[in-house]
């Protein structure tokens, strides 16, 4: 399927996590570098919270309301030169930024007992995915040809942790939850499904 080709919103956003059967060890995650390797982890969707861990499973992240500024970090640092009107821009290195997102919190899904809620502050690395659509799939959401692959996506992969997350009680909107996720290394993708 081919990418989204034209300036617009991205109307729909998916955020998961891969769910394989054993957690993947750090050599199998700095492997990970194609396609074909992140697809893989994300083929069949689990659609209970609580449901069970295996090869190629994914959990979506749900209940978004806000995302932010996906991708790598730029390595540039303005430094001050003395006399100077303007700084000077120096290539560095870039730091592996932290990722908040703010979702509807439902606490049953992030119970200790479910997948997401088991993932809380376990100092974990797993692999994360971001698609980009026009609209929600008709096929459902895994990185196959049945899911995304029915509409024009973009697919981003990084690996991560999920450190925490926090809840703020409303008596007139949503209870909203923020989700803080760290960046372990570089984003992957964009990729599409080539079926």
């Amino acid at each position: 399927m081919a990418h989204i080709s034209s300036i617009g919103a991205a109307l729909f956003t998916d955020f998961s996590v891969a769910t394989p059967a054993t957690e993947l060890t750090k050599g199998e995650l700095e492997a990970l570098d194609s396609s074909t390797e992140f697809f893989a982890l994300f083929a069949t969707e689990i659609s209970n919270f609580g449901g069970t861990r295996a090869a190629g499973a994914f959990v979506r992240i749900s209940n978004l309301r806000e995302i932010p500024q996906l991708g790598d970090a730029p390595n540039i640092v303005n430094v001050p030169e003395f006399g100077q009107k303007t700084s000077s821009s120096i290539q560095a290195q870039s730091d592996a930024p932290s990722m908040e997102l703010q979702i509807n919190y439902v606490p049953a899904n992030w119970a200790p007992t479910t997948i997401l809620g088991a993932m809380k502050g376990d100092d974990k690395q797993r692999v994360f995915r971001i698609a980009l659509l026009p609209s929600a799939p008709a096929g459902g959401y895994a990185s196959s040809s049945a899911g995304l692959g029915t509409a024009p996506n973009s697919q981003y992969f990084f690996v991560g942790k999920v450190e925490a997350i926090q809840f703020q009680p409303s008596l007139s909107d949503a209870t909203i939850g923020t989700l803080t996720l760290s960046v372990q290394g570089k984003t992957y993708g964009a990729f599409t499904n080539d079926v």
